[in-house]
């Protein structure tokens, strides 16, 4: 098949490689020093789906017509992404691989004749090096839309895809958006502090923080009638129960993510994002709680207090000392 790739970082780069290595035609957007690399040396994968150095073609918006989709922009820079390559593939279909929970209903509304289905990566990748992809945890990906049953298209999609990665499509999507949400609270404290995931949660002390910005997250869902779904070991059981446990007992759960990454350090997307100096997407993962929480009548201190951190990360360059993010994270 001829497939669009928007976005070539981590996961865009992780797809276009192995959609390419399974024979498929790819073309790929890139921006900057990105859009050089991948035009003048491909992109080079190694890690958890073996080695692989495709020559895909290249460049800042989509050129030819394809038969897929799949946007792999962060959340911030979907829309336009999308708007900026919308003449050519409104009407095609459309595969958001994205964290948040906005990412299919802004492709819905910026590309009305295309069918447009979510995938929720639980693929850990570093990408640091333009054009350069490093799988540090390999893993099956979930496809759907909405609440209800996958149907004929989405299965179809799904098994496009799973000739490069595992894909599968489930039921109850919508549900599980807000479980990957959870799973994505690993990502704050390891970018304020400049430190791996594996570190991060190796720290008893951080590990705290970590734990209660999961269980704020768990709390505001189930106020907001969210039934969550299966990924990554986690459920709808096994997260209400977490909610209300003390965090003394709910570090645990970061704990066993941790264990289950192994051991090459997982630096998280918005602590890369930080260090190739870009925006992050946190607005879209602990600022979607605190808006979801607000939605509710409830507030979110430690989601709200992470984001503003991370926004200072930005805004600064540095890190943040663990003294600081202890003092000003209400655990």
């Amino acid at each position: 098949m001829r497939i669009g790739i928007i976005g070539a970082g981590a996961l865009g780069g992780t797809f276009a490689a192995l959609l390419a290595r399974a024979g498929h035609e790819i073309e790929v957007t890139a921006r900057g020093t990105g859009l050089e690399a991948i035009r003048a040396e491909g992109i080079r994968l190694s890690g958890g789906y073996g080695d692989a150095h495709e020559r895909v073609a290249a460049g800042e918006v989509l050129t030819a017509r394809p038969e897929l989709v799949l946007v792999c922009t962060k959340a911030q820079d979907a829309e336009a992404a999308i708007t900026a390559n919308a003449r050519l593939i409104d009407g095609v279909p459309l595969v958001v691989v994205q964290n948040g929970l906005d990412g299919v209903t802004t492709a819905e509304r910026l590309l009305p004749r295309s069918y447009a289905v979510g995938l929720l990566s639980i693929i850990a990748a570093n990408y640091t090096e333009p054009g350069v992809v490093r799988v540090t945890t390999p893993a099956t990906s979930y496809l759907g839309r909405g609440d209800g049953p996958p149907d004929a298209e989405s299965i179809r999609l799904a098994t496009i895809l799973s000739e490069a990665v595992p894909v599968v499509a489930i039921p109850g999507f919508r549900g599980a958006q807000w479980t990957k949400l959870i799973v994505n609270m690993l990502n704050a404290v390891p970018a304020v502090v400049g430190r791996s995931v594996q570190d991060v949660i190796g720290d008893r002390r951080l590990r705290r923080v970590v734990a209660a910005s999961m269980r704020e997250a768990v709390r505001i869902g189930i106020a907001r009638g969210v039934r969550f779904g299966a990924l990554q070991g986690l459920g709808d059981r096994r997260l209400r129960l977490f909610a209300r446990l003390p965090l003394a007992l709910g570090q645990v759960l970061p704990w066993l993510m941790g264990v289950r990454m192994g051991g090459v350090p997982n630096l998280g997307s918005t602590q890369q994002s930080l260090r190739r100096g870009q925006p992050t997407e946190i607005d879209f993962l602990n600022g979607a709680v605190v808006r979801e929480a607000a939605l509710a009548g409830l507030d979110a201190p430690v989601s709200r207090a992470l984001t503003s951190l991370v926004h200072e990360v930005e805004r600064t360059g540095a890190s943040v000392p663990d003294e600081r993010v202890l003092a000003d994270v209400p655990v």
